[in-house]
């Protein structure tokens, strides 16, 4: 009965010791420099800083945000959006971005009923669309939006919608 001489116990000993070790050390370098991102899902009321041109803007339009992780995926809809249009937006989100250093930056294409609240499909096309956007401390979202086909940016705020308010307003129908 051999197996315990000293030459196995001590390469067994550095081994295991080697082992906690590099342990310690990721797990201290993850806890110190790893930071999961700001969780900002929900829905944003854009408030722009000047009305677009050649629009019938009377209420603020909403940006509806989907997070995983740095990954994000969103949608603009119209303010007074019905229950059926709130359900098909749902299921697609035509922007789509990475946060980044507390900086989202969002591309693809939105309807021009969403900024114009115009009713016929016909005269709000789909747009291309950029959006960088800025975390502030509350929550809140200040940015840029720039359509395609136009070099004008146009500043807004973006303000969270309380889930509170949702609830009310589902309840009331």
């Amino acid at each position: 009965m051999n197996h315990f001489n000293v030459k196995s116990l001590a390469f067994y000993g550095i081994a295991i010791s080697s082992v906690l070790l590099l342990f310690k050390a990721v797990s201290a370098y993850g806890e110190s420099n790893l930071k999961a991102p700001p969780v900002i899902n929900g829905s944003y009321r854009l408030a722009l800083d000047e009305k677009l041109p050649t629009c019938n803007q009377t209420a603020a339009p909403i940006l509806k945000i989907q997070q995983s992780g740095i990954y994000v995926n969103a949608s603009l809809l119209p303010a007074d959006n019905n229950s059926e249009n709130a359900t098909s937006s749902e299921k697609s989100h035509p922007l789509s971005g990475i946060l980044k250093n507390q900086e989202l930056n969002l591309s693809g294409k939105i309807e021009g009923s969403a900024l114009c609240n115009i009713a016929s499909t016909q005269n709000a096309p789909f747009h291309s669309a950029k959006m960088q956007m800025q975390l502030l401390d509350k929550g809140n979202f200040t940015g840029q939006l720039t359509l395609g086909g136009s070099s004008q940016s146009f500043k807004f705020t973006a303000i969270p919608q309380k889930t509170q308010e949702k609830s009310q307003s589902v309840k009331k129908h």
